[in-house]
């Protein structure tokens, strides 16, 4: 398998067009057309997880932070950021980054730590709201199925696993060409009437354009009629994920099974420490901000990393419980991310391993 129909295949599950704008993902280092010998997943791309993918005879490595993120501005052997590229582009290494696309990827990281805290009932915490529109197109009845036939091989009307998914009303056009007017069907100066098809279908918000194109260089009309009509929906995706205790817990035990099963040695509390916890909302790395819709939700407790001392003191003053699991947490993606992509290979023929990288990229030492 070649590193471009990985990133197809990738891109199918976890979109790259789901990351938020300002993320880096995607293939970062390497060359599309390599042919994969083995891939690491790791949280962080640093020289032990290079070290430890050429070892292991692996030139793949998709790591959940960019290494490419903040901007390099040196690439030198021995220091930094620099160094690691090297290493990488040295040795004919490619770097993969799914980043904010696998945190709101229904099986990515959230609920890889929600099902680590054995979370029942789990459901997105904060869908997505993606913008997609229903185009009306009114053509004679005559060209309707060729015009379908290139609107659906160029990839329009879609939904899920269904191709061809249109809607069609009959009824009778009318229209007089005036001078200047260069007509398919009728008279200049005399009013035509045509029995035309309404046809509509669904398209997402990124084919606009290419919609737009079809239509003008396949519909019959020197001015074709047409109608973009922009609607609203809750996505399948989304960030964090919230669900319930099987039993509930106090603060006291609740933290004592989050340090547990995440291997946790250190953890942070903010709120009223004789609360009870049975409903818990998640975001993995750095969720504050959301941990007042985490209440509007019902959510006991709100479970992130990277926690400030004026969010978490404004937090309590609200009322809502905070855990801090730093942004280490993360980790989980390693084993989660591998069992995805094996998943997702089962009908591939692949000839090589996927590894989760057993490296603590961790920079805090807990004293």
């Amino acid at each position: 398998m070649k590193i471009k129909q990985l990133i197809e295949m990738v891109d199918k599950h976890a979109p790259l067009n789901t990351a938020e704008s300002w993320d880096n993902v995607g293939l970062l280092v390497g060359n599309e057309t390599s042919n994969i010998t083995g891939i690491v997943t790791a949280l962080d791309c640093t020289n032990e997880v290079v070290e430890d993918a050429l070892n292991k005879n692996c030139n793949t490595i998709i790591c959940h932070h960019p290494l490419i993120f903040k901007g390099v501005k040196q690439i030198i052997e021995q220091e930094g950021y620099g160094a690691i590229l090297r290493k990488l582009i040295k040795n004919d290494m490619n770097l993969i980054a799914l980043h904010t696309n696998l945190d709101v990827y229904p099986k990515g990281v959230n609920a890889m730590l929600a099902d680590k805290l054995e979370l029942k009932h789990q459901s997105i915490l904060n869908p997505e709201i993606t913008t997609y529109y229903k185009v009306q197109v009114f053509i004679p009845q005559e060209n309707l199925t060729d015009f379908k036939d290139k609107l659906s091989e160029a990839g329009l009307a879609q939904e899920g696993d269904y191709q061809y998914c249109f809607f069609e009303s009959v009824g009778q056009g009318q229209f007089k060409p005036v001078e200047g007017a260069n007509p398919h069907i009728g008279e200049l100066n005399h009013i035509a009437y045509v029995d035309e098809c309404k046809l509509e279908f669904m398209i997402n918000n990124n084919q606009k354009h290419l919609a737009q194109q079809l239509i003008e260089k396949y519909h019959p009309y020197e001015t074709p009629v047409f109608d973009f009509i922009a609607l609203e929906k809750e996505a399948d995706y989304g960030l964090g994920m919230i669900g319930r205790l099987e039993t509930p817990l106090s603060v006291d035990d609740f933290v004592k099974h989050v340090k547990t099963k995440l291997a946790m040695p250190s953890v942070r509390f903010s709120g009223n420490i004789s609360d009870q916890i049975e409903t818990v909302a998640i975001i993995g790395g750095s969720g504050i901000g959301f941990e007042y819709d985490a209440r509007r939700k019902g959510a006991d407790i709100f479970v992130t990393g990277d926690i400030k001392h004026h969010d978490a003191l404004d937090a309590k003053i609200a009322g809502i419980n905070l855990l801090d699991i730093n942004h280490y947490s993360e980790y989980v993606m390693r084993e989660g991310l591998a069992s995805l992509l094996s998943n997702w290979l089962e009908n591939s023929e692949i000839e090589f391993n996927i590894y989760a990288s057993q490296i603590n990229t961790d920079p805090f030492e807990y004293l």
